[in-house]
């Protein structure tokens, strides 16, 4: 089990199970209640831009990004993003989040939002939301908001509830 075994590929279909069970075992059943799955209960992420890690072909670490809307702007929502434990402090989340910006960046994606810890997100480019600008369908901490934009004043553009794209056009 070492990092030369791991490989990386787009989400498939067929992973969709032990992205399941990667999740249940990081976040529990506590992850139903928290905003960010209220928001992807609202329609598909976006399997394009979503990948896995893999060894010997088993999931062993995934990411997702849903599309949203903020108010009138677009935007991805990253989550989850979930690595086995005996798999975790390697970098395989880090290198997956990469992937998933350089996919959404190839696609003109704006900006990427997500619900976590700055110490941990902000080297790979996020920050703090600017307060009173985005609003979580359930309480969030604000400090815990994060956005990053991957073009210069995407930011400015989310103003409002943050929904999944499919809920906004309904």
């Amino acid at each position: 089990m070492t990092l030369a075994d791991v490989a990386y590929a787009p989400e498939l279909t067929s992973h969709d199970a032990e992205i399941e069970e990667i999740n249940a075992e990081a976040f529990g059943p506590g992850r139903f209640t928290r905003a960010a799955h209220r928001i992807r209960e609202g329609g598909p992420h976006a399997r394009d831009l979503s990948f896995v890690a893999t060894e010997n072909g088993h999931v062993i670490a995934s990411v997702r990004l849903t599309p949203i809307a903020v108010g009138e702007g677009k935007a991805m929502l990253l989550g989850p993003l979930a690595v086995r434990p005996s798999w975790k402090n390697l970098g395989i989340g880090r290198k997956l989040m990469g992937m998933a910006a350089d996919a959404a960046r190839a696609r003109d994606v704006r900006a990427i939002v997500l619900v976590g810890d700055a110490p941990y997100y902000g080297p790979l480019g996020y920050v703090q939301v600017r307060p009173g600008t985005m609003t979580m369908p359930w309480p969030v901490d604000p400090a815990r908001l994060l956005v990053m934009e991957l073009v210069p004043g995407a930011a400015a553009a989310l103003n409002g509830m943050v929904v999944h794209e499919d809920a906004a056009r309904a």
